[in-house]
């Protein structure tokens, strides 16, 4: 089966609003998918921050198991649109913060 991470299209008439999805190949373009991973809503301004929201981790999980990512997609991650690193979780900051207390304390 292959998987593509892809736009889908919702919204009304002249008003589009898109999901970013992970589908099969073959499943229509607004049909069934597998996961949902964020949205895309071009009818924002270009520096809204909501204009493209995406789970960043779960878009580098499906790219590391073999899904081929879209044209539009591709695009997203070239212009930095979309960010591909994560960041590191509450936990590992503090142990990150307190390795720096401890080396400027010596």
């Amino acid at each position: 089966m292959a998987v593509k991470i892809r736009l889908a299209r919702f919204g009304a008439k002249k008003r589009p609003f898109y999901r970013i999805v992970v589908a099969d190949s073959r499943a229509p373009r607004d049909g069934c998918f597998i996961e949902r991973i964020g949205q895309y809503n071009p009818m924002l301004p270009k520096d809204n921050k909501n204009r493209v929201v995406i789970k960043a981790d779960r878009l580098k999980y499906w790219l590391g198991v073999g899904a081929q990512a879209t044209e539009r997609v591709l695009w997203f991650i070239k212009k930095g649109i979309i960010t591909l690193e994560t960041e590191p979780k509450k936990a590992e900051k503090k142990k990150i913060e307190t390795k720096e207390v401890k080396e400027q304390e010596a």
